[in-house]
């Protein structure tokens, strides 16, 4: 006399829901993670993709640079090579405010706006040293500036702020 056990229901989470929710109701479960991901006002603006991808391209070339200095203090043969490893490190270490902030910015959050702002606000400085040092770096400082102020354009703007959740200041 063999006896054959029921087949379990998925588990849902709560022991109250195995009781009561048959296995045809986890879909919307699963469409969950979309509708959270598009935050509260509907889909991601473009102004806060664009901002969002600008700032993440500005800390990787960071973090590319970093990594650059360091290499180079180590195997290569600069004045100083604690100089160099110490800006290799400062300069990876910086690269991490605009990568949170493209991150913040790509998930909508609040907070994000902030230190996007910021990063960009400290490239403007960097772009004009770049332009007049001249030569190759002219162009460099040019691109600096334009993703610079681009990103402070799409920041500043109500839909990307209203994305956000930000609202305009009482009166």
């Amino acid at each position: 006399m063999s006896r054959k056990k029921p087949a379990k229901a998925p588990r849902t989470g709560t022991p109250k829901a195995k009781a009561t929710k048959p296995a045809t109701k986890a879909a919307p479960a699963a469409e969950a993670p979309a509708a959270a991901d598009a935050g509260p006002g509907g889909p991601r603006p473009v102004r806060l993709t664009v901002a969002a991808a600008l700032a993440a391209v500005e800390g990787l070339v960071l973090v590319g640079f970093g990594v650059y200095v360091l290499i180079m203090g180590l195997a290569g043969d600069p004045e100083s090579p604690q100089q160099a490893e110490t800006l290799g490190v400062t300069v990876l270490a910086l690269a991490l405010l605009p990568l949170l902030a493209a991150r913040g910015l790509w998930l909508r959050r609040r907070w994000s706006r902030g230190p996007a702002m910021i990063t960009q606000l400290m490239a403007l400085p960097v772009a004009w040293t770049l332009v007049q040092n001249g030569g190759g770096l002219i162009i460099i400082g040019v691109l600096t500036a334009i993703a610079a102020v681009t990103a402070l354009g799409m920041l500043i703007n109500p839909t990307a702020t209203e994305a956000l959740g930000i609202g305009p200041r009482d009166a």
